[in-house]
């Protein structure tokens, strides 16, 4: 009876081993793409840079749904590259970033930056602009986006404070069909002529 009481703590322990060395694998792997991810979007996803959207903070949903349409080539993925790290300088883009990402590795990247502040950039707007630009959200665009673009759980992404030359390229990018997007935001976006969307543009602009 001992022996075997003996044999059963040697295998628990071995488990336990085997689990730890797992689990500090995937963390390790885990952070690596964070860290990736992060060579681009900023520490915590708090962009610094015009053309490359702030992702800290945005909803888990929203940032599995966009990596995965990058991984299925639905949207168009324009070059870039990366702005620290080991390849700092290296030109990319996303469809190469998620090429070899699994379902693991897209929920990983996802909750860490889910949990991360949204930090909304500061840059000049135009206010008269932005007044205008107020009313044609709440007319349009209130109904998804919520609290004026605010509410990450909305799942459809925060515009209000995200780099405006990223929200320029959005915009053109969902009229173009370049992107893949929802009938009714379709439907809205081709109402909007090129003043329509600078006025909402700079309205988004305007959270800082």
């Amino acid at each position: 009876m001992k022996k075997k009481y003996i044999e059963y703590k040697l295998l628990v322990c071995a488990a336990l081993c085997c689990f730890s060395l797992v689990g500090g694998a995937w963390a390790s792997n885990a952070d690596k793409l964070i860290k990736a991810c992060e060579n681009c979007h900023g520490k915590g996803g708090a962009s610094t840079e015009s053309d490359t959207p702030i992702i800290g903070g945005y909803s888990e949903e929203f940032i599995i749904h966009n990596l995965t349409s990058y991984k299925n080539n639905e949207r168009d993925c324009p070059e870039t590259q990366y702005r620290s790290g080991s390849k700092k300088g290296t030109r990319t883009d996303m469809c190469q970033v998620t090429k070899n990402l699994n379902d693991n590795n897209m929920t990983q990247i996802a909750r860490f930056f889910a949990k991360q502040k949204f930090v909304r950039a500061k840059q000049k707007f135009d206010p008269v602009l932005a007044k205008r630009g107020k009313e044609i959200h709440e007319t349009y665009c209130e109904v998804c986006h919520s609290e004026g673009g605010t509410v990450a759980a909305d799942g459809t992404g925060m515009p209000a404070g995200q780099w405006m030359p990223y929200l320029i390229q959005a915009c053109e990018e969902f009229r173009s069909d370049k992107r893949p997007i929802p009938k009714p935001m379709k439907l809205i976006i081709d109402k909007l002529d090129k003043a329509d969307i600078e006025a909402l543009i700079n309205y988004y602009g305007s959270f800082q």
